[in-house]
């Protein structure tokens, strides 16, 4: 699979992958589905890409206008490799790379906030629902109208207890979901 840059002002660069198959790439067509939905928001908002792999959301996120992109990886070959296709596309002076244990990350007091947090990880260890956990627990990473989003297979979804999160859409394309949340009214 060809990984590139969809729109924006990297639109077209292609992007390296992360040798071996300890990364799940997302698909351009779930990658258009996800930033049409967002559509405009994107513009001036800060991004944190956990389990960021090759980087393709936080980068394209970037290319379209995404003010800020902190993305982590706990393994160095992904770290690399969003260190290269960064460089390739000319956006590393929009983010932050940082090889972290993500969900250790999560439980840390935030550093700053996020309006978008794109959590994506290694499937079927039921990692989603522990980012997802740790972050209901410590919602000072984002802001009041902050958005999560899960990229996860559809089998690996399931109802979660949270305090201050709350689900507000789901969207299937494939093999993949994409799961939204956002903060609960006060």
């Amino acid at each position: 699979m060809t990984l590139r840059v969809i729109s924006g002002t990297a639109k077209g660069r292609k992007l390296k992958s992360v040798p071996g198959d300890m990364t799940r790439p997302i698909t351009d067509m779930v990658k258009q589905a996800l930033f049409n939905i967002l559509g405009t928001d994107v513009i001036d908002s800060s991004w944190w890409d956990l389990f960021a792999g090759t980087g393709a959301v936080g980068i394209e996120a970037i290319s379209r206008g995404a003010s800020f992109v902190r993305f982590t990886d706990l393994n160095r070959a992904p770290i690399e490799t969003i260190k290269f296709n960064l460089e390739h596309c000319r956006l590393t002076e929009q983010a932050e790379v940082r090889r972290a244990d993500s969900l250790a990350m999560l439980a840390q007091p935030a550093d700053r906030k996020f309006q978008n947090i794109y959590i994506a990880p290694p499937q079927y260890k039921r990692i989603w629902e522990e980012a997802m956990l740790a972050l209901d627990k410590n919602p000072s990473w984002l802001t009041e109208d902050a958005w999560v989003m899960v990229q996860i297979a559809p089998r690996e979804y399931k109802d979660l207890e949270l305090q201050n999160l709350v689900k507000i859409d789901e969207r299937k394309y494939g093999s993949t979901l994409l799961v939204f949340y956002e903060l609960k009214e006060k």
